[in-house]
């Protein structure tokens, strides 16, 4: 018996992989990880297209009551389905240690995920730094890590990919323009000019889907901007090649 983790990729039902369909289609049962991201689809969605009920997953069940998945995954093939591909977060990461633990085949299956997805942007993967991640601000929770990791990157020459806060249960989703808020307000108080009203960045929405939109310019225009529904996410441009420099140009 396997526990199947099957990436769905970043857009909607349709984006699975032939591998991981014939996976689902193999499973007694299949649970849907609902908190790392969305898809731009219905659970229904799923079911239609996978011919299978879907068992939503909360970020509980999934890093503090596992065993039971793993426990199942003895008995019968069970399908853990990843928005993305399965190890572009961490939690999934730690479910394989404890599978090993138990004794629990896995099989993975990829797909894409944010992280490969914004080379539609025109800027080179492999000139990535570290990815840095902005949480909805709350009372005596603030981190300004997002700035120092922009500015490290941008020391080597890097681009940064700033990924945005989500909360699915809530239908609420962070905004590029409150992530360039959120930044701008860390420069006023460390007065770096990291990330100054004049700094280029790039604001993607929804990236991967049919409707993505992708906007270039200024903090101070991008301010302006709304993007839509949807998840967003901002690219921190770091030293470009003339290649790249035409590519985002077309996104002004």
């Amino acid at each position: 018996m396997t526990l199947y983790l099957i990436g769905l990729g970043v857009d909607n039902e349709k984006d699975i992989t032939l591998k991981g369909l014939e996976a689902v289609k193999k499973c007694g049962k299949i649970y849907l990880e609902n908190y790392t991201s969305v898809l731009n689809c219905s659970v229904s969605d799923l079911e239609k297209l996978y011919g299978k009920k879907i068992i939503l997953a909360d970020r509980d069940m999934i890093e503090n009551k596992a065993e039971d998945i793993l426990k199942e995954s003895k008995k019968n093939d069970i399908g853990l389905l990843v928005i993305g591909d399965p190890f572009s977060a961490t939690t999934h990461t730690d479910l394989v240690l404890r599978a090993k633990e138990h004794k629990v085949k896995i099989e993975v299956i990829h797909n894409t995920s944010i992280l490969n997805a914004v080379g539609e942007v025109g800027l080179e993967l492999y000139k990535y730094g570290k990815t840095t991640s902005i949480p909805f601000p709350a009372r005596g929770f603030e981190p300004e890590t997002p700035y120092d990791v922009i500015r490290d990157n941008q020391k080597i020459g890097l681009h940064t990919l700033v990924l945005l806060d989500l909360r699915p249960d809530e239908d609420k989703f962070m905004s590029a323009a409150e992530g360039v808020k959120n930044l701008l307000d860390i420069e006023k108080k460390r007065g770096e000019k990291v990330f100054t009203e004049d700094t280029l960045c790039i604001a993607c929405a929804r990236i991967g889907s049919e409707n993505s939109k992708i906007k270039y310019g200024k903090a101070k225009d991008l301010l302006k901007m709304d993007l839509g529904k949807g998840m967003q996410c901002l690219i921190v441009p770091g030293k470009l090649h003339f290649v790249e420099e035409e590519m985002v140009e077309k996104w002004k």
